[in-house]
């Protein structure tokens, strides 16, 4: 299991229905994705929900490296991306845990994102562990759709994305987004909990 998500920042004047009508017309080429688990077509506004800038940042979670592989750099899709916006850099991390919340059969509509690093010094493993004990509380939580905890061993990182029923509640921490479309083509066949024994 793999995380992923880019950034593209937008003009603070950007007319983001413009990403609106982009999803609206293209997110559903993702519904069949091969490897796929899910793809969350996401957005900040400015002056929204408290972001201070309008973004287009979509997260994916991969069941397989090769679906990641064709859609990156095999002609399926983030071609597009670097054309009309230009390279963004591609955020990844290595699955730890994944797991559905009470509102799975929901159509999420928020989502939140939460990337912490790991002290210099700390010991990674009782790092990781706190966040396995904190996500398994977040995916308990009313109004969860699923939850993810990765992390990034180079710049160790871990990265808590959690998909809401509705709007990410208050007190949640982190960046926090609409979401305008959840591609989930094989969601149910990404493991559930802690990705080892």
């Amino acid at each position: 299991m793999y995380a992923m998500q880019y950034e593209i920042t937008l003009p603070a004047d950007y007319d983001m229905k413009v990403i609106r009508d982009r999803v609206a017309t293209r997110g559903h080429l993702m519904d069949a994705y091969e490897g796929l688990g899910l793809k969350a077509f996401l957005i900040r506004e400015r002056g929204l929900d408290g972001s201070p800038v309008n973004q287009y940042a979509p997260f994916y979670l991969w069941d397989d490296t090769g679906g990641m592989n064709r859609f990156l750099w095999g002609g399926g899709g983030f071609g597009g991306i670097v054309e009309d916006f230009g390279r963004p850099a591609v955020d990844h991390w290595t699955g730890v845990a994944f797991g559905f919340g009470a509102a799975r059969d929901a159509p999420p509509r928020g989502a939140s994102r939460l990337v912490e690093r790991i002290a210099a010094g700390a010991d990674p493993a009782t790092a990781v562990g706190a966040a396995v004990a904190a996500w398994e509380r977040r995916v308990a939580s009313p109004g969860v759709h699923c939850s993810v905890l990765a992390v990034d061993p180079r710049r160790w990182e871990i990265v808590r994305f959690t998909l809401w029923e509705a709007a990410a509640p208050a007190g949640v921490d982190g960046e926090r987004y609409e979401v305008l479309h959840l591609a989930a083509p094989h969601l149910g066949e990404v493991p559930v909990g802690k990705q080892w024994a």
